[in-house]
């Protein structure tokens, strides 16, 4: 009879550590989950290093007060050029660099906190663009790279049609209201001869390609 006894609880042992190992598996899983939401960096990535950049219209700003989670959000730069928080309502951001509109932002707020503390992330350029129109391979709206020049434009552009006209390229700028021509001749600049038609370009610039 013992012997039978012993036989049975040999057979039980396996069922019975089924389970514990169905739980051990579930917890590998959920620690697996936990350890792969804590190797996610929750900090925004900002789209420019320069301390220099200005912000402008329709750019994407990270506003972020420590320890003030309702405060800390993503927003948009109005084409007013403002942007919406709580507390401050319209805050005028264009025209600032992140650093300036962090500290307006830090001495608007100690009216209502003690030491906040304010840092601004541009995450998206979308005010500093060129645009290629005309006989470009691709036309359309490009961002506005440090120091591009308009052969580095036309290039990202994917060159011309089969009717484009390269020599009579130019570039269409505004200033003081009025709008410019500056002259293009693509085969001159490409030998060498005209650099000084290669400038660099400013945002809202158009390239017409005829």
């Amino acid at each position: 009879m013992k012997h039978w006894i012993h036989y049975a609880a040999l057979l039980l042992l396996p069922a019975l550590a089924l389970p514990a190992a169905a739980q051990q598996d579930t917890k590998k899983k959920d620690d697996t989950k936990v350890a792969r939401a804590t190797n996610i960096d929750p900090k925004p990535r900002p789209a420019t290093e320069d301390p220099n950049y200005i912000i402008g219209a329709e750019d994407v700003l990270d506003i972020s007060v420590w320890k003030e989670p309702e405060l800390t959000r993503t927003v948009p730069v109005r084409p007013d050029g403002k942007i919406s928080i709580p507390l401050l309502n319209d805050v005028q951001a264009a025209g600032l660099t992140p650093l300036q509109l962090g500290l307006l932002i830090t001495e608007t707020l100690r009216k209502f906190l003690t030491e906040p503390q304010v840092t601004v992330i541009v995450t998206q350029i979308n005010s500093r663009r060129v645009y290629l129109v005309g006989e470009a391979a691709r036309p359309g709206a490009y961002p506005l790279l440090p120091n591009m020049t308009v052969l580095q434009a036309l290039s990202s552009g994917g060159g011309f049609t089969n009717f484009a006209k390269q020599r009579k390229i130019y570039v269409l700028r505004t200033e003081n209201g009025k709008a410019v021509k500056y002259p293009f001749d693509y085969k001159e600049v490409l030998s060498g001869k005209r650099p000084q038609d290669n400038i660099v370009l400013q945002p809202g610039d158009t390239i017409v390609v005829p």
